[in-house]
């Protein structure tokens, strides 16, 4: 039914979550993988967008070491996602499912949503924390934004949260 499944992965602790369960579909549909990573100033673990300094309304008073810090801050960031991601490629790809990656700066619900549009995918595969309400109006929900503007399947991946009576 699925040919190719395109699993969007954050650097948070679902993303072994979510490419178990695209992995998962994929053999059994005997489908292609894409693995996408989207750099993000939204993704909780990433460096700020800019040094706050850049982002004032009288210019940039940016010093050369505070943009230097920040440099090796996202280019550590780039790092440890492009490193998960070919873990991840090596994985599926040894369990005999035909797998490439890409990793992309931008928006994560607009550059997943295009991407599957420009591959051609059948499902997209996204995590979900689970915000709801205030949370996710203030900000923002990539699996809601995925759901409403993909324009193929979209399957949210929910982790195993125990309900509080």
């Amino acid at each position: 039914m699925f040919k190719k499944i395109l699993v969007a992965l954050d650097s948070s602790s679902m993303n072994k979550l979510v490419f178990s369960q695209g992995l998962s579909l994929a053999k059994q549909n005997q489908a292609n993988l894409m693995l996408l990573h989207v750099l993000s100033s939204e993704e909780k673990d990433s460096p700020m967008s800019l040094p706050p300094e850049l982002g004032g309304p009288y210019g940039s008073t940016v010093s050369e070491v505070s943009l230097e810090t920040w440099l090796q801050q996202w280019k550590k960031y780039e790092s440890q996602c492009l490193k998960q991601l070919q873990k991840f490629t090596v994985e599926a790809r040894n369990s005999g499912v035909d797998t490439e990656f890409r990793q992309i700066t931008g928006s994560p619900g607009q550059m997943i949503c295009d991407l599957a549009w420009n591959w051609k995918a059948d499902l997209i595969l996204v995590g979900n924390r689970g915000r709801s309400g205030l949370g996710e109006l203030l900000l923002g929900s990539v699996s809601n934004y995925v759901l409403h503007h993909a324009l193929c399947s979209v399957l949210t991946v929910k982790a195993n949260i125990k309900p509080t009576p």
